[in-house]
């Protein structure tokens, strides 16, 4: 049986070669976390240890982009934590009303759900046609689910409550088309939404954002890549800018919680302090 020191040095060889053949800086996530999905993906991969996935790594990309998926996190729904969605309504679309303009990054947005919700929010509060919304995530393949916008239809009218519970103004069932087992997001809510590849552990600012939302993502992520994360969001951010972060996450002992002010503690939102 193999001890646990090999097998870290075996994982810490293996994030070093996804980051330098690939790009994809893996190094700074959650230790439990990435251990735990490689050892998930050990079992279902035919190799025996660690170390004979690292060639296979190497020189193998579809081998790398079955690993990847095991690194993407994509737990999500529509309107997850409606009381958050809740608070956006009341307490952010009315200063980002006041912009001609707004852009969102929504970063970490796994398969859309929480993007749609989004959009949806805002055009019932009137403001959609002047936004942006950049949705991104590392995971090409879950992008494109994003992108696609096709949930299964009982997980859309099980999000019903939710949507109610977030202050949602009509029906639902309005925002989507069902068809047998499939119900495809309606095509207005993607009129404003880009989608595009971004890793937080290695890529660089999105610029003049007047709004970033990055829920239950920094959870898996070491101290120093969260301050990263902070730092990129921050830098994005104009000044008056609001950052919501998921419910286990906040701004206390990280490297810029000075830089903000809060506005509604329970649900994770922040406003970035105006230069004096």
């Amino acid at each position: 049986m193999k001890d646990s020191g090999t097998e870290n040095i075996e994982i810490d060889l293996l994030l070093e070669s996804v980051y330098r053949r690939y790009g994809y800086d893996f190094r700074s996530y959650a230790r439990a976390s990435i251990e735990r999905r490689i050892r998930q993906f050990l079992a279902d991969s035919g190799c025996a240890s660690v170390s004979e996935m690292i060639p296979k790594i190497l020189h193998d990309r579809e081998f790398f982009s079955r690993l990847a998926r095991y690194f993407s996190i994509s737990v999500t729904e529509m309107f997850r934590d409606p009381s958050v969605y809740r608070a956006v309504r009341e307490k952010v679309v009315p200063l980002l009303r006041t912009w001609p303009h707004f852009k969102v990054w929504h970063a970490g947005c796994a398969t859309g759900e929480e993007v749609y919700s989004l959009a949806i929010v805002l055009q019932e509060e009137g403001v959609y046609a002047r936004a942006t919304i950049y949705a991104t995530d590392f995971n090409d393949e879950v992008l494109e689910r994003a992108r696609e916008g096709i949930y299964e239809t009982a997980k859309l009218q099980e999000a019903t409550k939710n949507y109610q519970q977030a202050g949602g103004k009509g029906s639902f069932s309005e925002y989507y088309h069902a068809r047998y087992d499939a119900a495809a997001m309606d095509g207005s809510l993607k009129e404003r939404i880009v989608f595009s590849s971004h890793n937080l552990a290695s890529d660089s600012v999105f610029g003049e954002m007047h709004l970033v939302f990055c829920r239950n993502v920094l959870i898996y992520f070491n101290r120093d890549l969260q301050n990263r994360a902070l730092g990129l969001f921050t830098e994005s951010l104009v000044h008056g800018g609001f950052l919501c972060l998921g419910a286990k996450e906040d701004l206390r002992f990280t490297e810029v919680s000075d830089r903000y002010e809060v506005v509604d503690l329970k649900a994770r939102i922040y406003k970035k302090k105006e230069v004096p």
